[in-house]
């Protein structure tokens, strides 16, 4: 039976949301704190979204579409890597959702990830995006 576990991630950083928004889009700074994946989109509503890079020594091209824009509250988008080694369909998507919440000096960066099959999946998902999402506190504090 498989399963869709979400994988959470969240981390508080002393920033605006503005400049954390920023962070969120800019492919440079993207750079910098999602483990030097270069990640092209348009930004708009509907428009595609690539990330392309080297992860545990293998090279990988992801592909997805941006499902919700909401200027520095919500940025929501789907996901595949040929790397899941399953066939690129709707049923092998994640939906990715990262969330801010100003609380005055700081903002709360929540992320989640659905469609993970697996309890193993899962975890390894929160492994890796609290790992991005420490990076990119450390980058912008």
């Amino acid at each position: 039976m498989e399963l869709n576990l979400v994988a959470t991630a969240t981390v508080t950083i002393k920033a605006t949301a503005t400049k954390i928004w920023h962070a969120l889009l800019d492919p440079e700074t993207i750079k910098r704190y999602m483990f030097g994946t270069l990640v092209t989109s348009q930004w708009q509503l509907g428009s595609p979204i690539t990330w392309e890079g080297e992860f545990k020594g293998k090279k990988y091209k992801d592909h997805g579409v941006i499902l919700d824009l909401e200027r520095e509250k919500r940025l929501r988008y789907s996901h595949f890597s040929p790397l899941s080694g399953k066939k690129d369909l709707p049923e092998n998507y994640h939906t990715v959702t990262i969330s801010l919440a100003t609380q005055g000096a700081r903002t709360v960066v929540s992320l989640s990830q659905d469609g993970n099959h697996s309890e193993e999946s899962r975890r390894e998902s929160e492994k890796n995006w609290q790992a991005m999402l420490e990076s990119l506190k450390m980058m912008l504090e």
